[in-house]
């Protein structure tokens, strides 16, 4: 993959996870790095003296992206910053698990909110600056729920096949002005969370897998580089797993 040097790239919820992963190796790879938490800011400065001390041009912004207006901000902010804005990652998500029947309205909205709602208020802030630059590009993180849906997870699995849809709808609304717009679909990912699993829970789920393993960040990191690069400059509107095989069509 060749540098992507002098261009910008806004990852939300990047002080952790497949976020945090991300941001790193843009940095790598020659971009300038907006890292974007919502409330720690500890975790977040500590990727950005990871990127300074690497060479590469990071800042930590902080916003609650499930506020129209703060996303309104962030982007203002990281434009000015950065002079521009050239990448966007929604990632940023949280789940509030239940099932259907229990589901508390706020766990629903808070969901909807954040892993949704969201992606829509920051991409439309940020299409001014994206259909200035070369090469704007825009990366959705959904999950392989959205795909085969998950008994417990309503909400999460109807915001992240919402962003499928939202994907879709932009990469036909801007795909002739430049931008692309792409979602990656991360499946079954090494985390704190899954270390904790049961053994047998995780046996069943293995057997799931043609890959045979679970999935790391990096997988999903290098995916999200990719549909980022100019080199995916004919890719528009396209959903990719990133899971071993899991869930195919």
């Amino acid at each position: 993959m060749t540098e992507e040097g002098g261009r910008t790239a806004l990852v939300t919820g990047s002080s952790r996870g497949i976020g945090r992963e991300t941001a790193a190796l843009l940095g790598t790879l020659g971009y300038r790095v907006a890292v974007h938490y919502a409330s720690s800011a500890g975790p977040a400065d500590e990727v950005v003296a990871e990127l300074r001390a690497a060479g590469c041009d990071a800042e930590a912004f902080q916003a609650d992206v499930a506020s129209p207006e703060a996303c309104q901000e962030l982007i203002k902010a990281v434009a000015d910053r950065f002079g521009g804005l050239d990448v966007l990652v929604n990632n940023a998500g949280i789940t509030r698990d239940g099932l259907a029947l229990r589901m508390k309205d706020d766990d629903w909205r808070s969901v909807i909110d954040t892993d949704l709602s969201a992606a829509f208020y920051l991409s439309r802030t940020a299409l001014r600056h994206l259909l200035k630059s070369s090469a704007g590009r825009i990366v959705n993180v959904s999950s392989v729920v959205a795909l085969r849906g998950n008994a417990g997870q309503a909400n999460y699995v109807a915001a992240k096949a919402g962003l499928i849809g939202l994907t879709k709808a932009l990469a036909r609304e801007y795909g002739s002005r430049g931008l692309t717009v792409n979602a990656v679909a991360p499946g079954f990912i090494e985390s704190d969370m899954t270390d904790a699993l049961p053994e047998d829970v995780r046996e069943r789920y293995l057997q799931e897998i043609p890959a045979g393993r679970f999935g790391s960040t990096r997988d999903v990191a290098h995916a999200i580089a990719y549909l980022a690069s100019e080199a995916a400059g004919y890719v528009n509107g396209q959903t990719l797993a990133v899971d071993g095989g899991m869930v195919m069509p």
